[in-house]
């Protein structure tokens, strides 16, 4: 019942959200742009998300591969898409990834997958973050770009410190507990550092996650075009990382409404209207959904992945 509980409470916030949004945005405004949207940049949208879809799988199976879990580039693809479907049609944006380290636990058990699957998306989101701190600093340093507002600017610096310095903390202090919570961290950091960090996979790694944050921001910028929201490269590069950071909260299904609220309120720093910047964030997340749809079809064939042998 408490599960059920959440699970309506969470579509519920979404809902209120976009309700809320149609008031203040002018939703009716934001409709006839999503009408009237170009559909060769709704295509490049889908191209992007679909590539970045594809490298996210191949980090996968490289993590996954450091940890002795053995994964073939077209399971990791096709398990890969059946986890989107679910992170998109289901609450919490992570029931999929779960679902996909228990299908992928029969080579080395379930804590071994459960953290190629952490650490790949891990390395994800650290990857975001670091290329919006880049692009943050250097409009920030490079005067006459497009420029964050002076308080947005410093809340970002705070946060990006506070993120490194509590990140650093806990690496440098974990191993050090008593027991078997430090022995268990400590085998935490060193099974991270192998899977991302050695020197046999850190360039790809980097190459890898390189290419699906930008290709994930390209993807936001192409629905903003379809609009008719021009987004030069340095702006898109600081205004969708923060975007996309809103859906990180698990308080709504796959971040409807928080997304779309960021944008409404980010967009205009950019010379959009709220409404543009509304019709853009839906037609993001219709992409990324329609994107996912393959992993319907997955779903329809196959429900178990057969481990392939090392």
């Amino acid at each position: 019942m408490g599960r059920v509980l959440s699970v309506g409470l969470q579509f519920a916030v979404a809902i209120g959200l976009l309700v809320l949004l149609w008031q203040v945005a002018d939703g009716q405004s934001a409709v006839d742009h999503l009408v009237n949207a170009e559909l060769a940049w709704l295509l490049a949208a889908l191209v992007a998300v679909t590539g970045q879809l594809v490298l996210s799988a191949l980090r996968w199976q490289l993590t996954a591969a450091q940890l002795g879990l053995v994964l073939t580039k077209q399971q990791a693809v096709r398990e890969y898409y059946l986890s989107q479907v679910v992170n998109q049609l289901l609450p919490g944006g992570v029931l999929g990834d779960v679902g996909r380290a228990v299908r992928a636990r029969a080579q080395a058990g379930l804590v071994i997958s459960g953290q190629a699957v952490l650490f790949e998306r891990l390395v994800g989101q650290v990857a975001l973050v670091l290329l919006f701190g880049a692009a943050v600093f250097g409009t920030w340093a490079v005067p006459g770009g497009f420029d964050l507002p002076a308080s947005l600017q410093f809340s970002v610096f705070v946060t990006l410190a506070a993120a490194i310095l509590i990140a650093t903390g806990a690496a440098i202090a974990g191993p050090s507990l008593p027991g078997k919570m430090g022995t268990a961290f400590a085998n935490f950091i060193a099974n991270l550092w192998r899977a991302v960090c050695a020197r046999e996979v850190r360039h790809r790694q980097v190459l890898l996650s390189i290419g699906t944050v930008v290709l994930n921001i390209a993807a936001f910028a192409c629905c903003a075009a379809a609009v008719g929201v021009m987004l030069a490269p340095a702006t898109a590069m600081v205004l969708v990382p923060l975007i996309l950071f809103t859906m990180l909260i698990p308080i709504t299904v796959s971040g409807w409404g928080l997304r779309e609220g960021a944008t409404a309120m980010l967009l205009p720093l950019a010379g959009a209207t709220a409404a543009e910047g509304f019709a853009a964030s839906v037609a993001f997340g219709l992409v990324v959904l329609f994107s996912a749809l393959p992993g319907v079809v997955v779903a329809a064939l196959s429900t178990v992945t057969k481990p392939v042998r090392p």
